[in-house]
């Protein structure tokens, strides 16, 4: 798009992310609340919404949004009621939804992003506790649609924010943060491919400096990031273009095609939706009192913005070491256990960042699954400090034996292995002398100035140690020697 019209509009973008909650059962029925069963078998009477059954709230669940707003800095309602929000579609068994209108769990907070210009933090409006639907099946050739109610009940949280996003980098990197939060608290796998983070996003244009918004454009249920972030960029430049050739922008709700990187029209929208709210008859209100909120604050695991500071301040890391490390609860919490067992901080960022990591990749492991224990990597990472392995030996060498042998410690594999870097002078000489006198020709050249043959004697030196010679002894040995030749 020409730059200098696209300069003439401000983008006003609102999001609504539902967040599955990992709780055993759903929340107003035992059922299983897990994912990955076969179709119509995680259902009963009450998910179906037989006549005479009843709801029973899943404490679980409340417990978890009020998690969330704590982290988030939302205000805790203490009294709430849930509500039906009447609508028909097939894959809503009861006829209706059960959710929160009038009086949501949480109130205001914010998640902070981290932007090329800047922090900036990204407003809720509310956040409120609901169950999920189920999900229609449109098989490709199939005139027939089919319904699995095994997700319908399943606990949600939708996070409402604020009509105050300014571009598709600035959803993209509040996505990035929600998605950690939620793993970070335990509440929600975060698992977009598998609906269990969805994200349906507003989108409208207006005059630079106008004070009244563009008509809005819903685009549903974005499941990854980056299509959040390629939707939001198709449907700017569309809507400008439309606004620029005199055209009425449609209130509709539209999808996004990941293949084509378009978004297209579904259906008109009202200018609004009569759900025909009413106060669910058989639900009593929700009361939070301070002793079950104070019990749940007692609950809160450190938050990633709290572990980037403790690690940049307490570990002294660089902030880009910090900000990988808190990317994941569970690395966080493997860096401090393995710093627990050694003082060299930097040491073990740069091995869980490289060595480590690189092994998960590799192996498409999470970390809840490698077989080193933080002691053991300490151990290795002290073997190198205390020079008795170089650290490419380390690497390369043992890491891979300690892979695969739980028992013996990262020493007893070098000693095994005759790993153990020689650091006594007088065998390193012996060995230098006899490399010096088999390569006469080359000390002359490097006597001439070739000081470029340094690495060649190096090279010779570690064949006859077998690589245990220790390189920073042996290379100030090395040079001492020529020099006084």
């Amino acid at each position: 798009m020409n730059p200098e019209i696209r300069s003439k509009y401000e983008v006003v973008i609102g999001l609504e992310v539902h967040a599955q909650l990992q709780t055993e059962t759903k929340i107003f029925a035992a059922d299983p609340a897990s994912f990955g069963a076969l179709p119509n078998t995680h259902i009963s009477p009450i998910t179906l919404g037989h006549p005479g059954t009843l709801p029973k709230l899943n404490r679980k669940a409340v417990e978890y949004a009020i998690k969330l707003g704590l982290a988030v800095g939302s205000k805790i309602s203490d009294r709430q009621y849930f509500d039906r929000k009447n609508y028909f579609y097939p894959d809503l068994p009861k006829g209706y939804q059960i959710t929160q209108d009038k009086t949501p769990i949480c109130i205001g907070g914010g998640v902070k992003v981290k932007l090329k210009e800047g922090e900036k933090t990204v407003r809720f409006h509310h956040i409120h506790l609901e169950e999920d639907a189920g999900k229609m099946l449109h098989l490709d050739g199939e005139s027939d649609s089919l319904v699995d109610y095994n997700r319908a009940g399943t606990p949600l949280v939708e996070m409402v924010t604020e009509p105050e996003i300014k571009s598709a980098e600035e959803a993209f990197q509040f996505m990035t943060e929600v998605r950690k939060l939620v793993r970070y608290l335990g509440i929600c796998d975060g698992n977009m491919e598998e609906g269990s983070l969805r994200c349906d996003v507003n989108v409208s244009v207006m005059p630079v400096g106008s004070k009244v918004f563009g008509t809005k454009v819903e685009i549903k249920n974005m499941n990854s990031i980056r299509n959040v972030y390629r939707a939001i960029e198709f449907e700017i430049p569309r809507q400008i273009e439309m606004v620029e050739r005199g055209e009425a922008i449609i209130q509709e709700t539209r999808s996004f095609d990941a293949n084509t990187g378009k978004t297209h029209g579904m259906r008109e929208k009202e200018s609004m939706n009569d759900y025909r709210y009413f106060p669910e008859p058989d639900l009593t209100p929700l009361i939070i009192s301070e002793d079950w909120l104070s019990a749940v604050k007692t609950q809160m695991p450190a938050l990633p913005w709290e572990l980037f500071e403790k690690f940049t301040r307490e570990y002294h890391l660089p902030e880009y070491d910090a900000g990988v490390l808190t990317d994941s609860r569970e690395i966080a919490e493997y860096f401090e256990a393995t710093c627990s067992f050694t003082n060299n901080y930097k040491a073990v960022s740069n091995w869980i960042m490289g060595t480590v990591k690189s092994y998960l990749n590799e192996n498409n492991l999470e970390i809840s699954d490698f077989s080193v224990s933080p002691e053991r990597l300490a151990q290795l990472i002290i073997l190198v400090d205390e020079d008795k392995v170089s650290n490419s030996t380390a690497a390369q060498k043992i890491f891979p034996e300690l892979l695969k042998d739980s028992v013996k410690t990262p020493l007893q594999i070098a000693e095994t292995n005759n790993l153990i870097q020689q650091s006594n002078t007088d065998s390193l000489q012996s060995l230098i002398d006899e490399v010096l006198a088999a390569n006469q020709p080359k000390v002359k050249e490097y006597k001439q100035g070739k000081k470029g043959l340094l690495g060649m004697f190096m090279g010779e030196i570690m064949k006859k140690s077998k690589g245990s010679a220790d390189p920073k002894v042996t290379t100030a040995l090395l040079q001492k020697t020529l020099d006084s030749l």
